[in-house]
C-alpha cells in the first residue's frame, strides 16, 4: 500500500476531459497540486480513442440534429460557438509549444450533409438557406446537382441512379480531429509541469471527510479539495460512490457501436469530407450514419457507421454488470420511464446487433454505391453513454448530450453523457472551473481571454469577429480558412 497523499485537485479518467481540465488549471494556476487516475495501463484508451470515435469536429456544420427545425439554427449556433472555443485553446496551446505541430492531432476536412428522397431535400434546402447568412457558417454551399457534388466526393455519386432525388450541402471549414492525439500530448506535458499519472489505477471509493474527499484507489488511498470525474461511462458510478445528492437520479443508457473502415488509397483519394445524412426512424441521434475522411497517425482512412448496438457496459472495457449494477432506488423510476417510452429506440438497438454482415453493408452502399465488401473491414467502436434523468411528469427522460454534475459546495464534479462532448471539451470544462473555483474564477477571467479570446461572447452576433477568429485559428491550426 503506497503512503496516503494529500492533492489540490485529482481527476479520474485519463481522455480529453481531465486532460483538457488539467491543463487549464496548470495554466491558470500553476502551483496546484494534481493528480490523475486512469483504470486501464494508457490514458486515451476508451472515447478519445481515435477509432472509438469519428473525429468529427462537431459544429453542426453538417450534423442535422442539431437542427430538427430547419428554420431555427439557436442549437447548431451553440454548438458551433462552443467548438470554437476549442479552436482557440488548441491555437493557444500550439503557440506555447504545449501542442506539437497542428498536422498531428487536427486536418481541413470539409464537412457535408447527404439526403435522399424529397422531404428531406426540401429540409435541407431550407436548413441552407437558415445558415447561409449566419457568421460562424459563411461559405456554406447547397446542390441537387448530382454532377456537382459529385466535383465534392465522387464516392458518393459513382453508380448512383441519375433519377435519385438527393441534396447536399458542403462547407470547407470544417475539420477532422484526433482526440487521442490532443490527450497524449497534453498529459505528456501535464506529467513535466508536476502532474503525477497514475495509470493501471482504478478509483475504489469516494467519501468526503471534512473539507476534503478521501479518494481510495487499487494501491491505496489519497485525500484531494476538489475531484472530477472525467471517465466517460464510469463517471456515473463514481458519482453515485461519492454519495452526493446531486447525483440521485441519474442513470445510464449505454449504446455500443461499430464502423466500416478502408485504407485503400483509389478509395481514400475519392472521397475528402465528412458526411452525414438523416438518422434512421428510431435511431438515437448519435446513430446518424456518416463517411468521413480519418486522418490518424498521419495516415488517411474513411469510415463508415456507427452501427448502434445495445449491451450494458458503461465503457468498452466495461463489465456486462455496468448497468445493473447502477440500478439505485432513486433511479428506478427514471430508467423504466425511460424503458417504456422508447420500446422504439430499444427495438431499433436489438434490429441493429442482429442486422447480417450483408444488411450492414447495405447501409454503406446507400452512400457508396459500388462498394464493394473485400475493401472494408468492421472495427469496435467506443460505448456512448447516454444520460437518463428524472423529469417531473414523464418520471425519466433520455437525454442526448453532456451534462455536468456538480456538489452543492463545488468540491467535486463529473461529466455525463456523450457527443458532442469531445469537440466542446474546453467548454464543458469551464463550466466545471465555473461551479467548482468560484472564488477563483472573477481573478482567471483575464488569464482565460488570453487563452480563449472569444469567451463570454458570442462570435455569431459579430460577422467580424467570427471570420477573425476562423482565421486566426485556422493560421494557427494550419487549416483552410
Amino acid at each position: 500500500m503506497t503512503q496516503a497523499k494529500n492533492y489540490d485537485v485529482v481527476l479520474i479518467g485519463g481522455g480529453i476531459m481531465s486532460a483538457t481540465l488539467g491543463t487549464l488549471l496548470k495554466e491558470l494556476s500553476p502551483n496546484l497540486t494534481i493528480a490523475i487516475f486512469e483504470r486501464l495501463d494508457q490514458v486515451a484508451l476508451e472515447s478519445s480513442n481515435p477509432w472509438n470515435n469519428a473525429g468529427t469536429g462537431h459544429a453542426a456544420l453538417c450534423e442535422l440534429n442539431y437542427m430538427p427545425n430547419a428554420e431555427d439554427p439557436s442549437k447548431a449556433i451553440q454548438i458551433n460557438e462552443q467548438f470554437q472555443l476549442s479552436r482557440q485553446l488548441w491555437s493557444y496551446l500550439v503557440e506555447k509549444k504545449i501542442l506539437g505541430d497542428p498536422k498531428t492531432f487536427i486536418n481541413s476536412t470539409p464537412h457535408m450533409t447527404y439526403v435522399k428522397g424529397q422531404k428531406d431535400v426540401d429540409y435541407l434546402a431550407k436548413r441552407f438557406e437558415t445558415l447561409k447568412n449566419q457568421p460562424l457558417f459563411e461559405g456554406i454551399e447547397f446542390s441537387k446537382d448530382q454532377k456537382q457534388i459529385a466535383k465534392w466526393t465522387p464516392l458518393l455519386i459513382e453508380g448512383r441512379d441519375s433519377n435519385d432525388v438527393i441534396a447536399a450541402t458542403r462547407i470547407e471549414s470544417g475539420t477532422d480531429v484526433d482526440f487521442g492525439s490532443i490527450t497524449n500530448q497534453l498529459i505528456e506535458h501535464l506529467k513535466n509541469v508536476g502532474v503525477e499519472i497514475h495509470t493501471g489505477n482504478e478509483i475504489k471509493n469516494l467519501k468526503k471527510i471534512g473539507n476534503a474527499w478521501t479518494v481510495k484507489h487499487q494501491h491505496g488511498e489519497v485525500s484531494a479539495k476538489f475531484v472530477f470525474v472525467g471517465a466517460g461511462g464510469w463517471a456515473l458510478k463514481m458519482l453515485q460512490k461519492s454519495g452526493i445528492k446531486e447525483a440521485k437520479g441519474y442513470g445510464t443508457f449505454p449504446v455500443s457501436g461499430a464502423f466500416l473502415r478502408t485504407s485503400n488509397p483509389e478509395l481514400v483519394k475519392q472521397h475528402q469530407a465528412k458526411v452525414y445524412s438523416q438518422a434512421a426512424v428510431g435511431a438515437p441521434p448519435m446513430s446518424v450514419p456518416h463517411l468521413d475522411t480519418r486522418v490518424v497517425d498521419g495516415q488517411t482512412s474513411l469510415l463508415f457507421g456507427p452501427y448502434a448496438g445495445l449491451n450494458f457496459k458503461f465503457l468498452k472495457f466495461g463489465s456486462i454488470f455496468d448497468l445493473p449494477l447502477s440500478v439505485r432506488f432513486a433511479n428506478i423510476i427514471p430508467y423504466l420511464s425511460v424503458a417504456v417510452s422508447n420500446l422504439g429506440l430499444i427495438k431499433y438497438l436489438v434490429t441493429e446487433v442482429t442486422k447480417s454482415k450483408k444488411k450492414k453493408f447495405e447501409s454503406l452502399q446507400e452512400f457508396v454505391p459500388n462498394a464493394n465488401p473485400a475493401d472494408w473491414e468492421l472495427i469496435v467502436a467506443g460505448q456512448r453513454a447516454q444520460v437518463i434523468k428524472k423529469d417531473a411528469k414523464k418520471g425519466g427522460v433520455l437525454q442526448f448530450g453532456t451534462e455536468v454534475v456538480s456538489s452543492a459546495d463545488g468540491s467535486i464534479s463529473g461529466l455525463l453523457g456523450a457527443s458532442p462532448g469531445a469537440s466542446t471539451a474546453v467548454h464543458i470544462m469551464l463550466e466545471v472551473l465555473q461551479k467548482s473555483f468560484p472564488n477563483e474564477f472573477k481573478s482567471w477571467e483575464k488569464d482565460l481571454k488570453t487563452m480563449i479570446p472569444s469567451y463570454g461572447t458570442e462570435l455569431n452576433k459579430d460577422a467580424v469577429a467570427a471570420k477573425a477568429s476562423l482565421a486566426a485559428t485556422a493560421k494557427t491550426l494550419k487549416l483552410k480558412s
